[in-house]
């Protein structure tokens, strides 16, 4: 099959890798991106993580916490541009979500766009947004939520950049005070900035493991020095480089981003924090929502839809 020069350019954007590595990775999986992603990770062209998190939407991601701390809420609605997720109207319903959302009893987003409407019980959520949709003038979309509750504690919250990324920090303490408060702001903060995938390592499956090992192996054996190493020493590296992957994707084992000496780990500081205040802290989760994360945006020539407008 012919390859296009779409594909290639969304392929170089997702992995970072040459145009003509991109080209050859498309063809050799006859068109297949995330085939191709792999190709070029055993080649050792792509980075570990394909850039699956392309921000491409705009919107805002909106938190609420309860008065008590014990219950937190983040939503993701998002809008068709910038323009609009700045607007005060837009800003006002999606905090309308919000406290929707930290009420629900809603399993998914579709029972939770099917339920009333808090502010018009006669309207369902689907229905508000379709009026909200009328008046603002641009396609809107309630695109997810995640509530967090913690009763043995409290849930911290931040808000990045306007509400283009928001965070939830589950708190497990039996001391709630400001200097604890201020940990887990600087925990949100860190989740807010490097993006960890899990909170510890313990909730890494066998087989994303697994998985991570057969990349590395075909990285190894794809290079004519290193695939000449004895088998034990090849393992070694192998279990060397997963330690390392783990430390960037593991929320607790990654690098506090304000540590003085560059080299304490999130889970240290959260022990030098619970020693200073006699008290026991574990961070047991988090939610982490990025506007647009993931989807995939129309491409427009301004001047070309400018054109087609005047022209109907």
């Amino acid at each position: 099959m012919a390859i296009t020069a779409a594909q290639v350019k969304e392929l170089r954007e997702m992995t970072g890798a040459g145009m003509m590595d991109c080209k050859k990775a498309l063809t050799a999986t006859e068109g297949d991106m995330d085939k191709a992603v792999e190709f070029l990770r055993e080649k050792g062209l792509a980075t570990a993580q394909k850039k699956a998190s392309r921000v491409a939407a705009e919107g805002l991601c909106k938190t609420l916490v309860s008065e008590d701390g014990k219950k937190a809420v983040v939503v993701e609605v998002n809008a068709e541009t910038d323009f609009v997720a700045k607007n005060e109207k837009f800003q006002n319903y999606v905090a309308d979500v919000a406290a929707q959302a930290m009420n629900t009893t809603a399993a998914d987003i579709d029972a939770f766009l099917a339920e009333a409407w808090a502010l018009d019980t006669t309207k369902t959520v689907k229905e508000a947004l379709a009026a909200q949709i009328a008046v603002i003038g641009e396609n809107m979309n309630i695109r997810r939520f995640a509530q967090v509750t913690e009763e043995n504690g409290f849930v911290a919250s931040y808000t990045h950049m306007g509400g283009k990324i928001g965070v939830l920090v589950d708190v497990e303490t039996d001391v709630v005070n400001d200097a604890v408060k201020e940990m887990a702001k600087n925990v949100a903060m860190q989740i807010a900035a490097l993006k960890p995938q899990y909170t510890s390592d313990s909730e890494v499956s066998a087989e994303y493991i697994e998985h991570e090992k057969e990349i590395l192996m075909a990285q190894i054996q794809n290079d004519p020095k290193e695939s000449q190493k004895p088998a034990k020493v090849i393992e070694g590296m192998i279990t060397g480089r997963i330690k390392k992957e783990l430390k960037e994707i593991c929320l607790l084992d990654q690098t506090y981003v304000k540590a003085e000496d560059g080299k304490q780990s999130v889970a240290k500081y959260v022990e030098q924090v619970a020693k200073e205040n006699g008290a026991k802290i574990t961070v047991k989760g988090f939610v982490r929502y990025e506007t647009g994360d993931g989807i995939e945006k129309k491409e427009e020539n301004f001047a070309e839809e400018v054109a087609k407008q005047m022209n109907a």
